[in-house]
């Protein structure tokens, strides 16, 4: 690409990354509400999302490998836990995060 060519790359995708985060700004002004839709998709995706995530991390684990399977499976049911104990989705992330960094380093 020449320089030309990847200044206006950037300035596309800067264009159309502010024009996605302006656009709720602009279909649902302050004092109008969302329709009934908008908003039960929005307590619904963080629910989809956190399930695709864990479907995306757990996809290569193997069940019949216990250095697989232990750290995976531990640091799952640790970030359960922990969102069932303190309803922390940060803490409950890092913690199962943790959790599983140190179990296959030290089941490696």
């Amino acid at each position: 690409m020449t320089d030309i060519e990847l200044m206006i790359t950037v300035l596309i995708v800067a264009l159309v990354t502010a024009g996605l985060r302006f656009a709720p700004f602009l279909l649902f002004p302050k004092g109008k509400h969302a329709p009934a839709f908008v908003t039960w998709l929005g307590k619904q995706l963080p629910r989809a999302a956190m399930a695709m995530l864990l479907v995306y991390c757990l996809k290569d684990m193997n069940a019949a490998a216990a250095s697989s399977f232990v750290p995976a499976a531990m640091g799952v049911l640790a970030t359960v836990l922990l969102h069932v104990w303190k309803r922390e989705m940060m803490l409950s992330i890092a913690g199962g995060t943790f959790l599983y960094m140190l179990l296959i380093r030290l089941m490696a």
